[in-house]
């Protein structure tokens, strides 16, 4: 068993970590920058390192920190959490190669999946379903472009190879339109992503946006947890998950999450990840895969009981998986709110000092939160700064409960969506199930 691992990362996933080692008394090495240095986490651990200054380049971004840190420290294993470091397969391949565990996939994996066009090759070749496209990066050829286009059929998506977090995307609706979209994705690639390469593939004009966690070992064995329906987003960031799917006929979850896990086993996958799916008229389309554990991951571990980062944990230490696939039940409903710091009508971030916080409870309710009465909120990083997750038996119960948790939870001093949250948790439409990914946004009028 690792004995000491290092938290590459901040805020409520920093954490979250730490607990999971905590419960397997694994000591921990809470890694901040000079803006966090009072966090809750940093005070928690049993030590800490800061590693530069509040931008998060010269601190959660700088690769030779982290490992310098891991180094004096002598821990064994770095967790990344989410964001940050990752998903960067140079990070992986440094730490491997100084000497430490990387917990997560191997550095040639995330490369793999990183990249949209190899990830939907390998897909493809493992027999998960995806979506109509270019079979490949879109070429210099105008000519073969606008053939591509018209074989998927308008509308089509311009789409950037390494991008993510709904950046380097362009819906094109005419041929007249296609290939200045091309080259103004090329270039937002370039600039975001240091790589130009873009492909195309069918826009689905109703999908919803439904996604399988996975666990594989290091023994070749994977298995899946179901899936999560993450369809309310805003420009392209999801705001509220929850698990399972509505209106998921039990028989295709079953079908495409076996497939995620044999493709874990085809392509050497370790560790815990994520398939995302669009779904639209009874079809599922694979996009991505993320290669980390996510932000949504607590809505599946109330509905499973399996503990996603304790898992994480173990496998990076070498252990068999804890369940086989015939362990996995799905106990009721969850559903998250993200709560970010930020104005819930203009999405304004809202830094500053949280002069009350009163989190709820409750039966089936758990928030992972880092935030404290007199915490200050700083300006540098994401602005969420809490999740809220209620479970119950029935996708009903849980709304409920999560209304009332709502109701309670108090963050004075700062801006909150809570305001956002407790109108989509009235929508006639959330209620009912089953909303699409344009649905948010047509709401708010964005």
């Amino acid at each position: 068993m690792i004995e000491k691992v290092v938290i590459a990362n901040r805020g409520e996933i920093a954490l979250r970590i730490q607990r999971a080692c905590r419960l397997l008394g694994i000591r921990t090495v809470a890694l901040h920058s000079e803006a966090d240095r009072d966090a809750k986490y940093v005070r928690l651990a049993d030590e800490s390192v800061c590693i530069g200054p509040a931008r998060a380049t010269d601190s959660y971004l700088n690769i030779p920190a982290v490992i310098s840190a891991a180094e004096v420290t002598d821990a064994q294993a770095i967790h990344p959490g989410y964001g940050f470091l990752s998903e960067n397969a140079d990070f992986a391949e440094r730490v491997e190669q100084s000497g430490f565990i990387f917990i997560g996939p191997r550095a040639e994996t995330i490369r793999l999946m990183g990249d949209k066009i190899s990830a939907i090759k390998a897909m493809k070749k493992a027999g998960v379903p995806c979506v109509p496209g270019s079979d490949g990066p879109i070429g210099v050829n105008d000519k073969e472009t606008l053939g591509v286009a018209v074989d998927i059929g308008y509308p089509v998506l311009i789409k950037a190879a390494a991008g993510g977090g709904g950046k380097g995307m362009r819906v094109v609706h005419t041929e007249a339109a296609l290939l200045n979209a091309v080259a103004l994705t090329r270039s937002e690639a370039k600039a975001a992503f240091g790589n130009d390469t873009v492909y195309m593939e069918k826009y689905l004009d109703n999908p919803r946006h439904i996604e399988f966690q996975v666990l594989a070992d290091q023994h070749g064995h994977a298995i899946h947890l179901g899936e999560r329906d993450c369809s309310l987003q805003r420009r392209h960031q999801k705001v509220v998950e929850e698990c399972p799917a509505p209106g998921l006929p039990e028989k295709l979850r079953h079908k495409i999450g076996e497939r995620c896990a044999e493709a874990c086993e085809k392509v050497g996958y370790r560790g815990a990840g994520t398939f995302e799916f669009l779904y639209q008229d009874g079809e599922f389309y694979f996009i991505e895969m993320n290669t980390r554990v996510q932000v949504e991951h607590p809505v599946t571990e109330m509905v499973t009981g399996v503990d996603i980062v304790k898992e994480q944990l173990l496998i990076a230490s070498g252990e068999r998986l804890s369940y086989r696939q015939k362990d996995i039940a799905w106990r009721g409903h969850a559903i998250e709110c993200r709560i970010n710091a930020e104005d819930p009508r203009s999405f304004t971030p809202s830094p500053g000092r949280i002069t009350q916080y009163h989190p709820p409870g409750g039966p089936g309710i758990r928030v992972d939160s880092h935030i404290y009465n007199n915490y200050v909120v700083p300006p540098y990083y994401d602005s969420m700064i809490a999740k809220v997750i209620a479970h119950g038996d029935t996708r009903a119960l849980a709304m409920a409960r999560m209304r009332i948790a709502l109701t309670e939870m108090v963050i004075d001093g700062i801006k909150t969506n809570i305001p956002l949250h407790q109108d989509i948790m009235n929508d006639a439409a959330f209620i009912a199930g089953g909303v699409n990914i344009h649905y948010l946004e047509k709401k708010l009028g964005l």
